[in-house]
């Protein structure tokens, strides 16, 4: 893969207490667009979710929503978007999206998005995919689990060989010349996390 055509973003189906959250949405909404990187997300026209979606959209990009078939009326399932794909449940759902990303950004949301998140660092730590992920860290909103994953290293729980590699942004123009950067095989040392026992956080 040289190219990014298709960002699946994770984010809250809540705006959160910061402001920021959703400005920081808008404002990748928009970049993404201008960039021709649609959109892969949870289908939904709530919270974050519903934000950076209608910015894609407004902003003349494409929008892919996946979403489960019983969260269609509780988060109001964005049928906007250029093609909404529902699923018979989450883990399906997950797998859509996985397929549908050529990378993933993680914005500030709750434990659904820390799932999702985890999942993809997981598949990734074992060989299963080497797309890039980057925590959009707004706000310092990811520092915390920055510091649990440099826990585990030292703990050596994240041992040699079995890496967690993601990238964090701290603001939005950061994200899209990351990833770029990554997939076509740019070093990106000062902005990754490569989570080993010899590597420096």
């Amino acid at each position: 893969m040289s190219k990014i055509n298709k960002i699946c973003v994770y984010c809250g189906s809540g705006l959160g207490s910061d402001p920021g959250f959703a400005a920081a949405a808008e404002e990748l909404g928009q970049a993404m667009a201008a960039a021709g990187i649609g959109l892969v997300y949870g289908g939904g026209n709530v919270g974050l979710m519903g934000t950076i979606a209608r910015s894609v959209l407004n902003h003349g990009g494409e929008v892919i929503g996946i979403i489960p078939e019983f969260l269609m009326t509780r988060e109001r399932a964005l049928r906007q978007a250029h093609e909404l794909i529902v699923t018979a449940n989450m883990h399906e759902r997950k797998q859509k999206m996985f397929d549908a990303a050529d990378a993933f950004v993680a914005l500030p949301g709750g434990v659904g998005t820390l799932e999702e998140l985890v999942e993809q660092l997981t598949w990734a730590q074992l060989g299963q995919h080497k797309k890039p992920i980057l925590l959009a860290n707004i706000n310092g909103f990811w520092d915390p689990l920055s510091r649990l994953l440099d826990h585990m290293r030292q703990t050596q729980f994240i041992r040699q060989g079995m890496p967690v590699a993601v990238q964090v942004a701290n603001t939005v123009p950061e994200i899209i010349p990351m990833l770029q950067a990554t997939v076509a095989g740019i070093p990106e040392a000062d902005k990754q996390m490569d989570l080993t026992p010899t590597s420096k956080m």
